[in-house]
């Protein structure tokens, strides 16, 4: 009996180490933020009362219960062999990166799984546009997230002069009868667009700027849409009123606050497909083989990582 308990503490223990590992998870992928803020020589509250801050407590509470929830709407997708796709666009820096991040975190990759096409090939320009898009669509009881979809054709290739005029014209004639398409064939399609101020979009590179961690992801393209803000806000206006159809509506995601951001987009990805919570079965876990005649033989010292810590 007192081996059954001394069992029971000791998974007691393993699973509040396991809560704390999972906290501080969080916490790291929190830190750049704070880091960045310090670089810059801003010290905000985070536990400030006016609600203008949101307090990191009330962020991870909230957020784990959405995570929770994910979870639930994952297996509701596999149950019921659902077909989901959300686009994730908007300007750079406007944080649909780190919302992809949270909603994929702790779901299983092969039911969700991030899309985030390079440049197109020479092969892939001469082909039909949404040509390359297709292979990465889901098959029954799959979650796809687009990161960037076929509208870079309606914002940076339109601003940075990479298609020209007809095809973007031919653009806006045919994705709202691909999207038709793709909704009659069972694909629950759902598109977020991030907004993002100019002063906050400039904060956040200039943030960038100054990181020697983040310095990568500040690449010419980003300096050029800086310069061209304005044509950039013109191309989104013309894509958001030529391709908001009743059956793949936009949906705007206010970005300057980026817990906000998160955990709205996230709640209201959930509310976009009605789900139940499914049963999971008691799993008991077999017990192990012995072999009496199997000795295990030594590893050599060579094979494993130096123990620094």
């Amino acid at each position: 009996m007192s081996n059954e308990k001394d069992v029971r503490n000791e998974i007691s223990r393993f699973v509040e180490a396991e809560m704390v590992d999972n906290f501080d998870e969080e916490l790291e992928m929190e830190l750049d933020d704070a880091r960045l803020e310090r670089l810059l020589g801003e010290q905000l509250d985070e536990d400030d009362s006016s609600g203008v801050t949101l307090g990191r407590g009330v962020y991870f509470r909230e957020l784990f219960r959405l995570q929770t929830e994910l979870i639930k709407l994952q297996d509701w997708i596999v149950d019921q062999k659902l077909k989901v796709v959300v686009i994730f666009e908007g300007r750079d820096a406007a944080g649909k990166g780190g919302s992809i991040k949270r909603i994929t975190q702790r779901l299983n990759p092969r039911v969700c799984r991030v899309t985030a096409l390079p440049a197109p090939s020479d092969r892939e320009k001469t082909q039909w546009y949404f040509q390359r898009f297709v292979p990465h669509l889901p098959a029954a009881g799959e979650l796809v997230l687009f990161d960037r979809s076929w509208y870079n054709r309606a914002g940076v290739e339109r601003v940075m002069g990479f298609a020209k005029e007809d095809d973007v014209e031919e653009f806006f004639r045919s994705v709202p009868e691909f999207e038709r398409m793709l909704v009659r064939s069972g694909i629950i399609l759902i598109k977020y667009w991030f907004s993002i101020s100019d002063e906050q979009q400039n904060l956040r590179f200039e943030m960038r700027n100054r990181d020697p961690m983040k310095q990568w992801k500040l690449s010419p393209m980003d300096l050029e849409s800086r310069r061209r803000w304005e044509d950039y806000t013109k191309a989104k206006e013309d894509m958001l009123a030529r391709t908001h159809i009743p059956e793949a509506r936009w949906w705007i995601v206010e970005g300057d606050d980026k817990k906000r951001a998160r955990l709205n987009c996230i709640s209201h990805l959930l509310s976009q497909i009605p789900y139940e919570e499914l049963p999971r079965e008691k799993v008991d876990l077999p017990p192990r083989e012995h072999s009496p005649d199997y000795e295990r033989q030594e590893i050599p010292s060579d094979l494993y990582v130096p123990a620094i810590w």
